[in-house]
């Protein structure tokens, strides 16, 4: 682990693993003086109010990293029509039927490890081994808001119409990203998150 000061009240910790991160997380979450968690895929920024990151360092100098918290944040259910341009695709790269590659991707538990690339898209934990795929060789230009996709390790819905190069195997019409909303992201680190087939 390494610690990068940034600026007077903030420390960019520098770790190797997605559950890295998540114990980083977690270990600092409750302390009084933090005001901001920005978690990333091998980072976390830890931003504190005047004073506060002696006690981050502290906590930091013992925190187990091997050890992988249990998720503790809300459940959330997003319906999905399975029914994406790339789902035949999916299934012929991992050998599947297409109705193997929905009861695989609905029945794993998925954790929100980190937020990123646009406002509300959630990169999901958790995804079977046979639907980890390499993103499109073309992105698309325009991605459907509501795209359910893979991408290597990730599973994600697409909060907004945008460029992208995910695998798409469905849709979802879950209001992922609400700016009139107090809490304007559906999904936040450490959400865990179900996907549901409807028609």
């Amino acid at each position: 682990m390494q610690l990068r000061r940034c600026g007077t009240d903030a420390v960019l910790v520098e770790v190797g693993s997605l559950d890295e991160v998540e114990a980083v997380r977690a270990a600092v979450a409750d302390l009084p003086d933090v005001v901001e968690l920005v978690p990333a895929a091998r980072t976390v920024l830890v931003v504190t109010g005047p004073g506060g990151l002696p006690a981050v360092r502290d906590v930091l100098a013992r925190a187990d990293l091997a050890h992988h918290p249990a998720a503790v944040g809300d459940e959330v259910v997003l319906p999905v029509r399975y029914d994406g341009p790339d789902l035949d695709l999916v299934a012929e790269t991992a050998g599947l039927t297409t109705a193997e590659v929905v009861d695989l991707h609905t029945g794993a538990a998925y954790q929100v490890a980190f937020c990123g690339f646009a406002p509300g898209f959630a990169y999901l934990t958790g995804l079977p081994e046979p639907l980890r795929q390499a993103r499109l060789d073309s992105p698309r230009t325009r991605v459907p808001a509501g795209s359910v996709g893979v991408a290597g390790e990730y599973t994600a819905a697409y909060p907004r119409a945008t460029p992208g190069g995910w695998r798409l195997i469905g849709r979802t019409d879950a209001p992922l990203f609400d700016p009139r909303r107090a809490d304007p992201a559906l999904l936040t680190p450490g959400d865990r998150v179900r996907f549901e087939a409807v028609r």
